[in-house]
């Protein structure tokens, strides 16, 4: 498989749909697979989280935006953090769709603690849940801990990640053993 620095500078691997985790139980696939259905014949708004990367090529990037965009458009609530990559390009297309209501940004620390580029993003950004409470962590502790958070407030999770993108996983099995609907798009 292609390393993250080997994507990033155009050698192989594009953007590709995961699979169900094999290491998920048979037995529960079935049951899995009927509550995501419900979720999705749903036709009510879903809060959904989007999780990812900061290490990505500006392709994907726009891809990202314009799916913030659409899932705003359609009224539902994102929730996402303020990293550069992933996040911003979340941040992005949530705020082109001009419905700041149904944009939640929740940071791992304080607003203080972002770099400047986030920081001037998230300006723009009503809704900022800022954890303090984290400022002394080390970033890695601190954001599995804002992902916990944003994972509690959501039905869906769309995370965009590259197969070493160890927390990212985590994430992303701990919100499918919680039952939410997780769509895992790997980079790599």
């Amino acid at each position: 498989l292609p390393r993250q620095a080997d994507v990033l500078a155009g050698e192989g691997g594009g953007l590709a749909l995961a699979e169900a985790d094999a290491d998920r139980p048979e037995e529960n696939d079935l049951s899995y697979i009927e509550e995501l259905q419900a979720i999705i014949k749903a036709s009510e708004p879903r809060a959904i989280g989007f999780f990812g990367t900061r290490n990505m090529g500006y392709l994907h990037q726009q891809l990202i935006e314009i799916l913030s965009y659409a899932m705003v458009l359609t009224s539902n609530h994102i929730y996402t953090s303020g990293a550069t990559g992933t996040n911003a390009a979340v941040i992005r297309g949530a705020l082109r769709a001009e419905s700041p209501d149904l944009l939640t940004v929740v940071l791992p620390q304080s607003l203080s603690k972002q770099p400047k580029e986030s920081q001037e993003l998230l300006a723009q950004v009503e809704r900022v849940i800022e954890m303090p409470q984290n400022d002394g962590l080390k970033l890695a502790e601190a954001s599995r801990i804002c992902n916990e958070d944003i994972i509690s407030r959501v039905t869906q999770v769309i995370c965009f990640a590259f197969h070493d993108s160890n927390l990212l996983l985590e994430t992303c099995r701990e919100a499918r053993q919680l039952g939410k609907l997780v769509t895992l798009f790997f980079l790599d």
